[in-house]
């Protein structure tokens, strides 16, 4: 039966499993307990057990799905250090739904982000968890594609000097210079955020850029926890508290609309996108499973290729032969066979 709603995703995913006879082994045995009402919120887990303070009850809420998230980790990546990282972040947690907390977790863990400040972050937003991709995400993404040599970021400021020529051939058609004695202050106002990628064939890709006016207009109709901190007046999203990152990561995100990527970092896209309107994120992370399959297609068609590509023993052929003419009989012939004694 097909599962429609996040309620019905998350109750199957937590679920007991079979234990798996091959794989990653689990990280620590949960123990099953009687059934209880779950508490709508982390931090009524804590007030649950006037013992046990919020630090505790969101540990315990991690250990009961921790199976569920080393499972969705790519096969690279070690889960002690992301697990250390969520359990650093559950406590600004606690006020929010328990499922939100856990689809955005598993959407970090699917797309093999770290949400420690770095690649990634999980936010409250309105008693909602929030998974976060920054730009240097983005970057370690289109790393993994292999065909990406390097991405480059940046911010043109007033200061600085550069050239943008787009009809110039690349990478003649961009230039960028900075004083790097300057500081960003004095460098002046920020103009425009731009983004390019080299690939490992020496070709540069078209670079995106966003000015002011551009990052404004995105920020404004796709970012509902701008709009939500502005009406509050809190402004603590993450537009307000990291400006120049989220203008950054608005022009990486261009490149998908002129550089061939990876169907991982248009996921990406389409998980941040969601985030940012308030929709859930965990429907577009890579499918473990799927991404398991998809990789034993790839393996046995490249095999099948490369079965094609050996050397052939040679077949054996059949001799040309010259096919026999008929005699020709004449009259002295015939005289002379019938002269013969029988």
């Amino acid at each position: 039966m097909a599962l429609t709603t996040l309620a019905d995703r998350v109750r199957a995913a937590t679920q007991p499993k079979a234990p798996a006879t091959g794989g990653r082994p689990a990280l620590a045995p949960v123990q099953e307990a009687a059934p209880v009402q779950a508490p709508e919120t982390l931090e009524e887990a804590a007030e649950a057990d006037p013992v046990q303070d919020s630090a505790d009850a969101v540990l315990t809420w991690l250990r009961r799905y921790e199976g569920h998230v080393t499972d969705a980790l790519p096969s690279h990546m070690e889960p002690e250090p992301f697990l250390a990282a969520v359990r650093a972040v559950l406590p600004e947690l606690r006020y929010c739904n328990p499922a939100s907390v856990l689809q955005a977790t598993l959407t970090a863990a699917r797309f093999g982000l770290v949400p420690d400040g770095r690649e990634a972050v999980i936010t409250a937003e309105a008693g909602r968890a929030t998974f976060i991709p920054t730009y240097r995400g983005y970057i370690a993404l289109m790393h993994r594609t292999g065909q990406v040599a390097s991405v480059r970021v940046g911010m043109v400021h007033e200061g600085d000097e550069y050239t943008f020529e787009p009809s110039a051939p690349s990478p003649l058609d961009f230039t960028h210079r900075q004083d790097p004695a300057r500081t960003e202050k004095d460098r002046g106002a920020p103009l425009f955020a731009y983004a390019f990628v080299w690939f490992t064939n020496n070709a540069r890709s078209q670079v995106a850029t966003v000015n002011r006016e551009q990052m404004e207009e995105i920020r404004d109709e796709y970012s509902r926890a701008y709009v939500a901190a502005e009406a509050s007046g809190k402004r603590d999203s993450f537009w307000h508290t990291r400006p120049l990152d989220m203008w950054r990561k608005t022009a990486i995100r261009q490149l998908e609309k002129v550089v061939p990527v990876s169907a991982e970092v248009r996921a990406l896209v389409a998980a941040d996108q969601a985030g940012e309107e308030g929709r859930v994120q965990v429907l577009h992370a890579p499918d473990p499973e799927a991404a398991a399959l998809t990789a034993d297609a790839d393996a046995a068609g490249e095999a099948a290729e490369a079965s094609h590509e050996d050397a052939l023993p040679e077949l054996p052929r059949k001799r040309s032969l010259k096919r026999a003419q008929p005699r020709r009989s004449t009259r002295k012939g015939r005289k002379a066979r019938a002269g013969r004694p029988a």
